[in-house]
């Protein structure tokens, strides 16, 4: 009997403790969200939802005695659903720290840029967008936040984010150090480049993309928020995981959807080699260095490279207008028109971009196109897109 009071007693503390620690976390949630009046008689309905008479917390202690016995889990308070988490959940009480009268925080639920969603519940911002990631659910109630996944709008909870700088400053302050050296190691364009497997890609050729894995939607995230916009584009190896040359995409636009999919509009940048692949958090990430053409310094070499250039461009107008309307059309709608004439085809690293948009939309395989994407020389690939040109108006005469 002397036993059981003593348990009796340390899980009534810890419910009295989880009921207002839930009073304040659904507190916060209503001066994020409400406006003046209604804010503060929302208010006055949190403060009193939580006080139990002794009936009703005797009731909710056998509740939880009950619940222990099958081993460790967590009681929602405003659910009549349970989630195990097996041996993360403990019933030992948290190192806190006396703020001021009445107020406990626990030091072991730091939040670092706290967001409230529209069920009331607070996570850290990075960590619910993980979480929503792979479901557009509550990760605690399950409530749908399709409409708030779709908005992307994640108002920073201000009075916990101002309670935790102020009492938990040390703890904060080492948070955030952490997250700027993760971003700056994000921001890196030659080092640890997160890698999209999946299409051949090319410099100034419009790349749209469809984004639906819980891992790209991770990576086209953080792309956003460092500020570089960038990634890798590479097509798939079966023996090294992806290709050893990409090209490099700059997301000029994301189109958020409902259900966390999301429509990437992109662009080709520059060309790069893989020096060496690894992975981080689910896709994959290489060191690269840039490709970039070699340049023409003899001037008689230039002309004969030029007169290449111009007849290459005229045999791909004359193929482009020969093709039938319906693939004309389609070819228009998806890469655009074909560029225009360079007077300066040394003007880029990467050489005339009509070249690119024709490797685009000629009927090649990807293998063959991604050889010609790691050619350093403009002749070299002008002559084997002219083969190539060739042999279909050939094929079509016939």
């Amino acid at each position: 009997n002397i036993q059981y009071k003593k348990i009796n007693e340390r899980y009534r503390k810890s419910i009295e403790e989880s009921l207002e620690r839930s009073g304040l976390s659904r507190a916060h949630s209503l001066r994020a969200h409400l406006p003046g009046g209604a804010r503060e008689e929302g208010l006055k309905r949190v403060c009193s939802a939580p006080q139990l008479g002794d009936q009703e917390k005797g009731a909710l202690l056998k509740r939880k005695l009950s619940g222990s016995e099958a081993g460790p889990g967590v009681v929602n308070m405003h659910s009549s659903k349970h989630k195990k988490q097996g041996a993360a959940a403990s019933t030992a009480p948290a190192v806190s720290e006396e703020t001021g009268p009445g107020l406990t925080l626990p030091r072991d639920l730091l939040f670092y840029e706290p967001v409230t969603t529209p069920c009331g519940h607070t996570f850290c911002k990075n960590c619910l967008e993980r979480c929503l990631d792979h479901s557009p659910q509550c990760p605690l109630c399950k409530e749908s936040l399709k409409m708030y996944l779709a908005t992307r709008k994640y108002s920073i909870t201000q009075v916990l984010d101002d309670i935790i700088k102020q009492y938990l400053s040390d703890e904060h302050a080492g948070r955030q150090k952490v997250h700027i050296e993760e971003t700056k190691e994000l921001s890196d364009l030659q080092n640890n480049v997160p890698i999209f497997v999946c299409t051949m890609a090319y410099p100034t050729v419009p790349c749209p993309l469809h984004v639906f894995e819980p891992r790209y939607r991770l990576m086209i995230r953080r792309c956003m928020e460092t500020g570089t916009r960038q990634f890798g584009m590479c097509i798939n190896d079966a023996q090294k995981g992806f290709a050893d040359y990409g090209c490099m995409l700059y997301i000029r636009s994301v189109h958020f959807l409902p259900d966390g999919r999301s429509v990437v509009d992109t662009v080709g940048g520059k060309r790069f080699r893989v020096l060496s692949r690894n992975m981080r958090d689910g896709y994959c990430i290489a060191n690269i260095e840039y490709l970039q053409d070699q340049r023409v310094a003899d001037e008689d070499e230039l002309g004969r490279l030029q007169d290449l250039y111009d007849q290459v461009y005229n045999q791909a107008k004359v193929w482009f207008h020969t093709l039938e309307n319906r693939f004309r059309n389609q070819i228009l709608q998806h890469f655009g028109p074909m560029p225009e004439r360079e007077a300066d085809i040394q003007a880029t690293p990467n050489g005339p971009a009509c070249c690119w948009w024709l490797l685009a939309v000629l009927p090649v395989d990807p293998r063959y196109q991604l050889s010609l994407l790691s050619m350093t020389t403009l002749k070299e690939r002008l002559v084997k897109i002219q083969h190539i040109l060739t042999y279909l108006q050939n094929t079509h005469t016939e």
